[in-house]
């Protein structure tokens, strides 16, 4: 097979079909052109910000040799233009490691994001700042590097039972990144001190006073893209299937090696720089493939040409919009704010393999009397909440406080107990309400992006009123819960709400308000640190007033929940047979996603967007035996409430006096719950 053809078979296929050749013949004519409006429009930008900073007469001295008596010479010389030589290494460097996984992965979702890689390296490189910064003597790359080939080796550990298909490798790599941002918030909020430069610094700031990093990067980037270079027909050739690149005589393991490692090693490279650039490589690689680069030595050039283009542009818009020498939007996190719909609106057009409708969960245990297990679920319950409020440390060591010593303790224990446990119930409670109506076992409040969209609707009160009270919060929480929900479904139904659509959209959804989420952070409102502390899941703030107002709401919500009961026993038969049953179908699904996103809403402003607790508790209901739909609700209810409150308690103790938000503690402890079940899948 020539090379066009392996192209064309391995590479040219969106949504099950090959671009046509046009009237241009095999030149990508489309990626070309975008291409050059991108750099026009960066050019423009880039004009008008030197255009403020000096006078068009000293351009080409300040770039030369620059006054360094003329301030304005030297702020253009040492910051705005290694600025822009940055942005133009780390763009083509994305857009090149993109192509480069798509290729050897054969997953056109691949991408640094996608796939972990970035999130690992950042998560390395923070871990080495704060833990044990005489690694760096090393080298950032090497530490980077680490970090990411640690991320992608569990990536691959995940998904290899699925043959490292599309899918199943972009689906852990999400939830690879999702767990190392965790790891990472959880650093962050115990070292207060490192707060406002890791934060900025981890979401992709370009800013630079000099030209080292330029320096740096270029005999680096420089090096990986040789090497990629003198593997472009090997590499060509690992686009088509394992047997006929076997029967051409190419040793698949050896150059799918040698391409992971070179693109790995450009990421790292690039967050060791300037931390994490979201999605560039992703829209490089796809928009080059979009605009008819259908050969591999295509899209090798056109993809970093691209990603130079569309990074250049994107961090030209910034400095527009903040002033030249102003770094108050990091730029990775606009660039994830475009990423992240751009993944939204590939996932249903392109064709990923094979999938199933519906998830047969397996074949589990089925107890006869699920009131014992109930009532030993609800003991421990019990046990554990004595034990939060009784138990913890203090200036003398462990004690149990009794009578007038546990008297000071209780005012500030029992609000944050009882906001955990309310909390705790209403997420399960959500995820066994999504599992039961999309037939979904991986189906939950936090995996399905509905917990970011009621964070973001809270945040968008938060920050557009002037005074947002609770109510107000939790009412635009709910409308933020139930439109990321209607989001996820929308992208699904062309699947037929495949469970592995509806979680890559769900997590890519997170992505997006996570990227908005850090622009309003990182603007430098006083309310940054509190909302934080908030997206953490933080129960410090937790009053007596606030404790009971969520303990109402909790009440009121569970106690409704026993009208679905009947529902939620049948959906899991079908629509056909629902519907035979005498229900309205569409009309059921809607309150039941209603009351989702009002549960989800309801526990968001208690432990954050992000604890895992709707996928674990359900599960763990069910493998004790509880399988109709009014015990396991009640189960899962209560296991949600056990660990949620278990969380509180870790993190409020473990470590005193510091302490960890309960909701990075059950994130920490969802996640690999999370990983098992893919890797079971």
């Amino acid at each position: 097979m020539t090379e066009d053809g392996a192209a064309l078979a391995a590479d040219g296929k969106l949504a099950g079909r090959t671009w046509p050749r046009g009237m241009f013949g095999n030149q990508p004519v489309g990626a070309i052109l975008l291409c050059a409006v991108l750099s026009a429009a960066a050019a423009a930008a880039t004009i008008s910000n030197l255009t403020v900073q000096l006078p068009s007469a000293l351009w080409l001295q300040s770039l030369t040799a620059p006054d360094i008596e003329d301030m304005r010479q030297v702020l253009v010389h040492y910051a705005f233009l290694p600025r822009l030589a940055v942005s133009l290494l780390c763009g083509a460097a994305l857009g090149l490691a993109g192509t480069v996984l798509q290729q050897v992965l054969r997953n056109p979702l691949a991408s640094p994001e996608t796939v972990g890689v970035s999130a690992g390296a950042h998560l390395a490189l923070a871990l080495a700042t704060l833990l044990a910064p005489s690694l760096l003597a090393f080298g950032r790359e090497w530490v980077a590097l680490a970090g990411a080939l640690v991320a992608i080796s569990a990536v691959f550990a995940l998904s290899w039972h699925k043959g490292l298909s599309p899918l199943s490798v972009v689906l852990a790599g999400l939830v690879v990144s999702l767990y190392a941002g965790a790891i990472g918030a959880a650093l962050i909020v115990l070292q207060h001190e490192w707060l406002a430069s890791l934060f900025i610094w981890g979401a992709g700031s370009l800013g630079q006073q000099d030209w080292t990093t330029t320096l740096w990067l270029l005999p680096r980037i420089g090096a990986a893209a040789l090497a990629i270079g003198l593997m472009v027909r090997p590499l060509t050739l690992l686009g088509l299937d394992d047997e006929g690149a076997r029967s051409l005589g190419v040793p698949l393991g050896v150059y799918r090696f040698a391409g992971l490692a070179a693109s790995v090693a450009l990421i790292a490279f690039v967050v060791a720089a300037v931390g994490v650039i979201g999605f560039v490589g992703l829209a490089a690689a796809s928009l080059a493939r979009i605009g008819g680069a259908r050969r591999l030595s295509q899209r090798l050039v056109m993809a970093p040409l691209i990603g130079a283009a569309l990074l250049w542009a994107a961090d030209q818009a910034v400095q527009l919009a903040t002033g030249p020498q102003g770094d108050l939007l990091p730029t990775g996190a606009i660039t994830a704010l475009l990423g992240a719909p751009l993944l939204l609106w590939l996932l249903p057009r392109l064709a990923l393999g094979l999938e199933v409708p519906a998830l047969t969960a397996a074949r589990l245990p089925r107890i006869g009397r699920p009131g014992l297990v109930l009532a030993a679920i609800g003991l421990s319950l019990l046990l554990l909440l004595g034990l939060a409020l009784l138990y913890g440390p203090g200036p003398h060591g462990w004690t149990i406080a009794f009578g007038d010593q546990l008297q000071p303790l209780l005012a500030w224990r029992w609000p944050r107990v009882s906001a955990a446990f309310a909390a705790g119930a209403m997420l399960a409670l959500a995820g066994l309400m999504m599992q039961r109506l999309t037939g979904n076992p991986m189906a939950s409040p936090e995996v399905l992006g509905i917990s970011a969209g009621a964070a973001f609707g809270m945040m968008m009160a938060l920050f557009a009123l002037s005074d947002a009270g609770r109510p107000t919060q939790t009412a635009a929480a709910t409308v933020g819960a139930f439109a990321a929900l209607l989001v996820t479904l929308a992208n699904g139904r062309r699947a037929a709400y495949a469970p592995e659509r509806l979680l890559l959209a769900g997590v890519a959804l997170t992505a997006l308000f996570d990227a908005l989420i850090l622009v309003l952070t990182a603007t430098g409102d006083p309310r940054a640190v509190k909302l934080l502390n908030w997206l953490t899941g933080s129960t410090y703030g937790v009053d007596a007033g606030a404790a009971l107002l969520t303990g109402a709401i909790a009440f009121c919500l569970l106690l409704f929940a026993l009208f679905f009961m009947r529902w939620l026993e049948m959906l899991p038969l079908g629509s056909s047979a629902v519907q035979a049953l005498g229900i309205d179908v569409p009309k059921t699904r809607l309150l039941v996603l209603l009351m989702v996103a009002a549960l989800t809403a309801a526990s968001t402003l208690i432990v954050g967007p992000l604890t895992f607790i709707g996928l674990m508790a359900p599960h763990l209901a069910r493998r004790l035996g509880l399988a109709r739909a009014l015990p396991q609700a009640a189960g899962a209810v209560l296991a949600g409430a056990l660990i949620m409150v278990a969380a509180d308690w870790i993190g409020r103790t473990v470590i005193f006096p510091l302490q960890i938000p309960a909701g990075l503690v059950a994130t920490l402890i969802g996640g690999p719950v999370l990983m098992w079940l893919l890797r079971r899948r």
